[in-house]
């Protein structure tokens, strides 16, 4: 069952970027959709496989639409997709991928540069995009293999 979140915020109450917000870190604020949003990294980590090697999600391929990624991996069967749905959050897109990197980057967020982070942008039916936080290495890996997932959330502003 999806969590009940918030779904917007008044930009003038969001706090100072780096500081807590709808359960997990104020990002930054960022264009999607034509929608000014706020990007929240959420705290929670786990693995998975990002979905079926050598099938291809249809709506799944979104370089900057994390959260329409991310439910069609689910509606296809993906369990790390449903797993993040579960939290009320999504997987990043590539675009919202380097948004948190730009935020380690400049001290705001911690993100574990161990292992590459599975991104909800698929780049064929046998690969998806990664991202390793380390240095921001954006790349594509088989979408069998098991990767970490930082989940998300985007609240529209008003």
């Amino acid at each position: 069952m999806t969590q009940s979140v918030l779904q917007s915020i008044a930009a003038a109450d969001l706090p100072e970027r780096g500081q807590m917000l709808a359960g997990g870190i104020f990002v930054t604020r960022y264009w999607l959709n034509d929608q000014e949003r706020a990007l929240v990294l959420m705290p929670e980590e786990f693995e998975g496989a990002w979905g079926e090697y050598g099938v291809e999600i249809k709506g799944a391929s979104s370089y900057s639409d994390g959260e329409a990624n991310t439910h069609a991996m689910a509606e296809a069967g993906s369990l790390i997709a449903t797993k993040a749905l579960e939290l009320g959050a999504f997987i990043p897109s590539c675009l919202e991928g380097q948004l948190l990197m730009a935020a380690k980057a400049e001290g705001l967020v911690t993100l574990r540069e161990d292992r590459f982070h599975w991104l909800s942008s698929q780049f064929s039916a046998n690969l998806a995009y990664c991202l390793g936080f380390e240095a921001g290495w954006l790349t594509s890996i088989g979408k069998d293999v098991e990767r970490l997932v930082r989940p998300v959330r985007s609240l529209i502003l008003q």
